[in-house]
């Protein structure tokens, strides 16, 4: 779409804020690192680990300043923002410690401003502040819908789903679609109808059994205060790319209701929130995918593909530092590595890796640092070996939530079980475009499946004396020192 006054005013507002970050920051180093995540991917206790580690000692031996001692101090500080709401670290650790279940996930901004007291390798003292800024991912999905018309995405929506397995998802939605005239006069009914089946369609979609993870506009599953207002009822309607809504018809309304969610929800997300961030960490739940079959594979990479298109990506200057900043260090990382031997645990970067692959080649010659983890901010299970007849078996030791099952049998959520996950392949090239697609629970039941990942319970911890324990982790400290490492040099 061609460049609009609005569009101009808009980065008028960017320059102007990134003038005033920049003063603010001149003599107080800030990073500001968004963390997101498409649904269930963990960024809460992403973040709420990440807190825990730096301020009541973790074991963090990649992550070098804090190895190495030179972390005198991480404290938090007043949340920076008047507008933001606080990320509620302490009730998340007690959910995670304390209560032993996963803290409810991200469906608003937050923020969190956290301190740390370090020596420099030359020995000098420097504070930097760490500005933690939590968003659902399924927003930053929403920002390419301010370059497209109503039209266009009207189109694009349909087109995906009619594909496999969504177009079934979709059967209630078609059929109300097919008695709509978008050039018939305008009808609130109609339209109210027409974004209950659009919104059911995308709350299947994202069911833990097909896991899809394309799902714009993020804030249909996700409403808040917005819920029943005009910006969030309206729907695709069959229309030509690039035709002219009449006046007063359903299509001119739908079009209008399109467009006011752009300036009501999307505009001030990017100027406020997503085009301040300087490092930002993509957090995937890949097994997921797996737990439900390629197509939902297929879905993620072309999600990932989508997010690192959103960003402003390139190496920081001075400029661009006083006028539109730049993300200059993206970390994608594929969540609850624990749920697999170790021994899988590079195999499960890989197929990471994999998927963005596309997305990071576009953004090769940026300058930016793009990266690729395997990782679990919070360890729910142990290894071991278990015999299975003549063969041992490497295995994995937790505690299944409640109601998960496998081979017929149901876990109450305190029973303690050891399982044998599964390796997965050393070659992730088939698992995208194999001649023989695995199996999942989009297709198969449970115990057919090629993959079947248990959810688990957060670990318990033992308590020495006084101390509180330490959250055990995988690769979270190789995370932080790609993140923050050079800030603190």
């Amino acid at each position: 779409m061609a460049f609009s006054f609005q569009d101009m005013v808009e980065e008028a507002r960017l320059s102007a804020r990134a003038l005033i970050d920049y003063g603010e920051h001149f003599f107080n180093p800030t990073v500001r690192l968004g963390v997101t995540g498409l649904s269930r991917a963990g960024k809460t206790v992403f973040i709420t680990a990440l807190i825990h580690g730096l301020t009541r000692g973790g074991r963090f031996p990649v992550f070098e300043a804090y190895s190495s001692g030179r972390i005198a101090r991480a404290h938090l500080a007043p949340q920076p923002d008047d507008a933001v709401p606080r990320f509620s670290y302490e009730s998340h650790l007690r959910a995670l410690v304390e209560e032993r279940r996963w803290p409810s996930s991200t469906v608003d901004i937050s923020e969190l401003r956290l301190v740390i007291d370090y020596q420099r390798q030359n020995g000098a003292d420097r504070t930097l502040t760490l500005d933690i800024v939590d968003y659902p991912g399924e927003w930053l999905l929403d920002l390419p819908l301010l370059q497209k018309s109503y039209e266009q995405w009207s189109s694009e929506s349909l087109a995906l789903s009619r594909e496999t397995p969504r177009a079934h998802l979709a059967a209630d939605w078609h059929a109300h679609l097919a008695t709509l005239k978008p050039e018939a006069r305008e009808d609130e009914q109609a339209t109210l109808t027409a974004a209950k089946l659009f919104t059911s369609y995308l709350r299947a979609c994202r069911d833990e059994r097909f896991a899809m993870s394309l799902l714009p506009p993020g804030r249909f599953l996700m409403p808040g205060s917005l819920a029943d207002t005009p910006a969030l009822t309206f729907a695709p309607l069959a229309v030509p790319a690039g035709g002219q809504a009449p006046e007063g018809s359903l299509w001119a309304m739908m079009v209008r209701r399109f467009e006011a969610y752009k300036d009501i929800v999307v505009r001030p997300f990017f100027r406020d929130h997503f085009a301040r961030l300087d490092r930002q960490i993509v957090l995937a739940d890949a097994l997921a995918a797996f737990n439900s079959g390629p197509e939902a594979l297929h879905d993620l990479e072309a999600a990932l593909a989508g997010i690192l298109d959103c960003f402003n990506i390139g190496r920081s200057t001075f400029l661009s530092s006083l006028f539109r900043p730049r993300i200059d260090r993206i970390l994608f990382a594929a969540t609850k590595a624990d749920h697999l031997h170790h021994s899988s645990h590079d195999r499960l970067e890989a197929v990471l890796r994999r998927a963005v692959t596309r997305a990071v080649a576009r953004a090769e010659d940026t300058g930016a640092a793009i990266d690729v983890v395997a990782l679990a901010a919070v360890r729910a299970t142990r290894e071991a070996q278990v015999a299975h007849g003549r063969d041992t078996l490497p295995s994995i030791l937790g505690t299944p939530a409640a109601g998960e099952s496998a081979n017929g049998e149901f876990f109450d959520g305190n029973t303690e079980v050891a399982t044998f996950p599964g390796d997965l392949p050393g070659d992730p090239e088939p698992l995208f475009n194999g001649a023989d697609a695995f199996r999942g629970l989009s297709t198969q039941a449970a115990e057919k499946s090629d993959f079947r990942f248990l959810r688990f319970r957060p670990p318990k911890l033992d308590h020495e004396g006084t101390e509180e324990p330490a959250l055990p982790h995988i690769r979270l400290d190789r995370a932080l020192q790609f993140l923050i490492g050079d800030k603190l040099a």
